[in-house]
This record gives C-alpha cells, structure tokens and sequence, in this order.
C-alpha cells in the first residue's frame, strides 16, 4: 500500500487541481485508472517492468522514443528506434493488446 501511495504521489496526485472538491475528485478517479493500466501494462511487459516503480514505467514504456509514418492507403507504421534496450518489453505489451495481424483480402 505504501508503493502505491508513493507511485501516485510521485505522479498524478503531485499535480491536484485545485480546492475544489468535484474536481479534485475528478482528478483522483483519473489517477487511479491511469495507475492501474500502467500496473496492466507493466506486468504484460514482463517481470522487471511488473515490479517497477510508476516513474520508471512512464519513462520506459509510455514515453517512446518512436516515429509514426502515414501511408498513402491511410495505414499507419510506427518505427522504433533500432538497437532500443527496451524494445522486447514494449513488443510484449504491442502483441498482448492487438494479437496477430490480420490477413488482407486482395
């Protein structure tokens, strides 16, 4: 309890809104969703990332440092960069989430 305590005073809840109570309560629903999907996402990652701190988990694996490049057929590619020390982890969380790729019909 005392690491979730930490992670979310660490990252969300440094930034409460105001004294407003509505928002305020707005804002803690929030961090509590977006805790638990990084929670999620970690532990799809892998082993080191499921018992990773909030922060690192927002550095490591949301901040990517990657490219999106639009195709003519409206497809988008996302390039990661080559040689990424984190690259394995991310791609265990891309598949956990979209499965396989489709096949195209010609």
């Amino acid at each position: 309890m005392e690491q979730v305590n930490a992670d979310l005073i660490d990252g969300p809840l440094a930034h409460m809104p105001s004294g407003v109570f509505t928002a305020n309560a707005a804002w803690l629903t929030l961090a509590a969703l977006t805790h638990n999907l990084l929670r999620a996402a970690g532990s799809l990652a892998g082993a080191f990332h499921a018992r990773a701190r909030g922060a690192t988990l927002r550095r490591q694996r949301i901040a990517v440092p990657a490219r999106i490049a639009r195709h003519g057929r409206g497809y988008l590619t996302l390039h990661l960069p080559e040689h990424w020390h984190w690259q394995d982890a991310w791609l265990n969380i891309f598949d956990a989430l979209h499965g396989p790729p489709r096949r195209r019909l010609v």
